[in-house]
């Protein structure tokens, strides 16, 4: 079994989504066969598509939820089918102890997912976070515990 975790850009330009859905589905494909397991936090953009790309493989998708009102504080209304979806085709789904998302929620979220995994992809243009729990974040705490990162920015990606 491969425990695959997922960070990234939910601010993919529409075009990008094709390119980044590709990169992600060669990033997957060597554990087609292996008892693939995804998490995600299923923000929209990058973690969603993962989400896609793993059950598509045959993948078991487990989601960690920063808080217990994301959906309804972070979720748009343009994007709640599908999050929906994802969220009833997971296989296991666990909320952080805040009721409120934010900074720390989001922190949280990710060493959840860093503590849960055998490799992280990271959707990420290089460029720093913004503020803690983002994408640059994720990557630095993943590398310096020694988890494996495949960094995915195919060329013509670009963020919104």
């Amino acid at each position: 079994m491969t425990r695959i975790g997922i960070t990234g850009h939910s601010d993919l330009s529409a075009d990008s989504v094709p390119l980044v859905r590709k990169a992600l589905a060669g990033v997957i494909a060597p554990y087609r066969d292996g008892g693939l397991v995804g998490l995600s936090c299923l923000a929209r953009g990058a973690d969603q598509i993962f989400a896609e790309v793993v059950l598509e493989a045959g993948g078991s998708l487990e989601v960690v939820l920063p808080s217990v009102d994301y959906r309804e504080a972070k979720v748009g209304p343009h994007n709640r089918d599908a999050f929906d979806g994802l969220l009833m085709r997971s296989a296991a789904v666990r909320y952080m102890p805040h009721r409120t998302a934010g900074e720390q929620a989001y922190a949280d979220a990710n060493e959840a997912v860093l503590g849960g995994i055998d490799r992280l992809v990271a959707v990420w243009d290089g460029r720093p976070s913004g503020g803690r729990g983002g994408t640059g974040d994720a990557v630095e705490a993943a590398r310096g515990r020694g988890v494996a990162v495949d960094i995915v920015w195919p060329e013509g990606a670009r963020r919104e």
